[in-house]
């Protein structure tokens, strides 16, 4: 996949962003990219995933794709002490992208942490994948996410997001904005407008064409005027002279 060779390559920018995020709402998981997610692009979306128990480590992660928002693939980054499985699901009517006819989609994204791991109690976890294919047919992908802990609890991160100004739900769906896709500009081409001052250059320029002919005329006419006259008995090959008889 193209963009599986990304990841390692933002895995700074990510941090920044998820530590900006953490000041916001740092008991919630969410969602975040260092790149502009457009529909119908690809990104590479990193899930910060909290642990919000006081005793209870998070041993898996799982968070899942609409099939009314189909993501068409997915890649995952390796996390140390974690494994990771990619779950697709196949179409009942296949979609059309471009030219590429797509028979099934991602369904979901699970990471579960090896024995002895996890999330520790006041910790968090990051995980990443490069996505292929965003949807273009929403304005939001909204993720839902279920987070599970050795316990046996499970926390469903599925509340719709909020609307600009209201008051959040105790547990939103992880989320992402995703931009219309900017259409190439149209090339615009810009009519010539002969200005007066451009009809006088044409005059001028006209002008002095006519005066280099007349100047040329006049010295080829004082040329042919100084031109010398034949000495006697000289025979012009020009000018055939009659014979003279005797």
């Amino acid at each position: 996949m193209r963009l599986a060779g990304r990841i390692g390559g933002v895995a700074t920018g990510i941090l920044v962003l998820a530590l900006s995020a953490a000041g916001v709402a740092s008991a919630h998981v969410t969602a975040v990219s260092p790149d502009k997610t457009v529909k119908g692009g690809d990104a590479v979306i990193t899930f910060r995933v909290p642990d919000e128990d006081d005793a209870a480590r998070t041993t898996k992660f799982t968070v899942t794709f609409p099939a009314s928002a189909p993501v068409l693939d997915a890649d995952t980054t390796p996390v140390p002490g974690w494994t990771a499985e990619v779950a697709t699901k196949e179409l009942d009517k296949p979609l059309q992208v471009g030219d590429l006819t797509v028979k099934e989609v991602v369904s979901s994204v699970t990471w579960t942490a090896q024995d002895g791991t996890g999330i520790a109690p006041g910790q968090f976890q990051q995980f990443s994948i490069a996505v292929e294919g965003l949807p273009s047919n929403v304005d939001q992908l909204v993720m839902p996410a279920t987070q599970t802990y050795d316990s046996g609890k499970v926390v469903n991160w599925g509340d719709q997001p909020p609307a600009p100004g209201a008051q959040e739900p105790e547990h939103p769906a992880p989320h992402l904005t995703l931009a219309a896709d900017a259409a190439p500009a149209a090339a615009v081409t810009t009519p010539m407008v002969m200005t007066s001052q451009d009809d006088g250059a044409r005059w001028l320029g006209g002008g002095a064409l006519l005066l280099a002919a007349l100047a040329l005329g006049v010295g080829i006419g004082a040329l042919l005027r100084r031109r010398p006259k034949p000495a006697a008995g000289f025979v012009d090959d020009e000018e055939p002279v009659e014979a003279v008889k005797s």
